[in-house]
């Protein structure tokens, strides 16, 4: 097995891409055909979705744009795939094993939710090469496709509090579970080391993402505007689909969200509070797609732990919205806290 620690980005354009949603269980393929088998081969990539789905504007939609830069830099057919509301690991396990049989190569599961069943999966299709977004499975062709979410997030902490006049921000979490610590812990250290006595308030949505963490922007709206009344002026949200709860909060009391996965500034279902996402910190969930799919393209598929972090770009925060240069000092303390994190004299907490 190839262990790779960190591969060079690949930029994917995510802002470009115009989304639509798309109903609970749909299919979008070149090729419905379910009679191939994983031998034929050729028809490239294929992805399944995690909880939210495509049109979530951030995580889900960020893995749809690397597919749809493979299409069109490869030529080949695609797939991508919708969740079901209640599914279980076998129907994941299935959703992925039905893909390698049709002859779908790189298959990957955009999410830790996606673990068991990949595992499972890449054993029955070992000629298959599989993918995992943020979760490490092990196998020999299995490629775990992670990021340094922490470190985005501490820069959001930084833009936070900068931007703060209230000296009080907020954290809104999807799903109370280690990665989303990550999100948390970043940012709260980012904006600690940035102003001591700014105050953060931190909450999560649910326990578990099938009570709809990850899915509901009415959880987003109604935690946010707790914030509010608390007096928060600047809320980081890292909550998928019901971040855009968190958005429209925000910006209908002319505070401040900050955006989380995608350039969410850009994001065209958004447009009505762009004027209110700061920024966004960024995973290029898309990059990292591209790139496997480039390298079984190539004969050389990536396997192993792939990890996308500040120093090749793999994480990183937005500066679509010019009035991020109109904050005092802001754009210089983003600048010098990422110099920080990328020679190592700053450490950034992952919990």
């Amino acid at each position: 097995m190839r262990r790779i620690s960190s591969l060079t980005r690949v930029a994917v354009g995510v802002a470009s891409l115009a989304l639509a949603a798309t109903a609970c269980g749909g299919t979008s393929s070149d090729d419905s055909s379910d009679t191939a088998s994983e031998s034929k081969g050729g028809k490239g990539l294929a992805i399944a979705y995690d909880v939210g789905g495509k049109g979530d504007q951030s995580f889900n939609d960020a893995a749809y744009a690397g597919l749809e830069k493979a299409k069109k830099e490869f030529g080949y057919q695609t797939a991508d795939i919708e969740p079901t509301d209640g599914e279980t690991d076998a129907d994941k396990e299935q959703r992925l094993a039905s893909l390698a049989k049709q002859g779908y190569n790189p298959v990957i599961g955009v999410g830790f939710a996606y673990g068991p069943a990949l595992e499972a999966a890449s054993k029955k299709y070992p000629k298959t090469t599989f993918g995992i977004v943020d979760s490490v499975v092990e196998g020999d062709n299995v490629a775990s496709l992670v990021f340094a979410e922490q470190e985005a997030s501490y820069l959001a902490g930084v833009a936070a509090a900068k931007a703060t006049k209230t000296d009080t921000v907020g954290f809104v979490g999807g799903v109370d579970i280690p990665l989303i610590h990550k999100f948390e812990a970043g940012f709260e250290q980012g904006v600690k080391d940035t102003k001591p006595d700014v105050k953060v308030l931190s909450q999560y949505l649910t326990q578990t993402a099938e009570e709809g963490g990850f899915s509901s922007p009415d959880k987003g709206k109604a935690a946010a505007e707790g914030q509010l009344e608390k007096n928060a002026d600047v809320i980081y949200q890292a909550a998928g689909l019901s971040g855009q709860g968190v958005i429209e909060a925000a910006a209908k009391k002319k505070a401040w969200a900050i955006g989380v996965d995608s350039d969410q500034y850009n994001q065209e279902a958004l447009s009505a509070y762009k004027g209110y996402i700061l920024t966004s910190a960024l995973k290029d969930v898309g990059g990292a797609v591209f790139s496997l799919a480039e390298s079984v393209e190539d004969g050389k598929p990536l396997s192993g732990v792939q990890t996308f972090d500040l120093k090749v770009d793999g994480v990183g925060l937005a500066d679509s919205n010019p009035k991020m240069a109109e904050i005092p000092g802001l754009s210089d303390a983003v600048a010098k806290a990422k110099e920080g994190i990328i020679d190592g004299s700053i450490k950034v907490k992952t919990e």
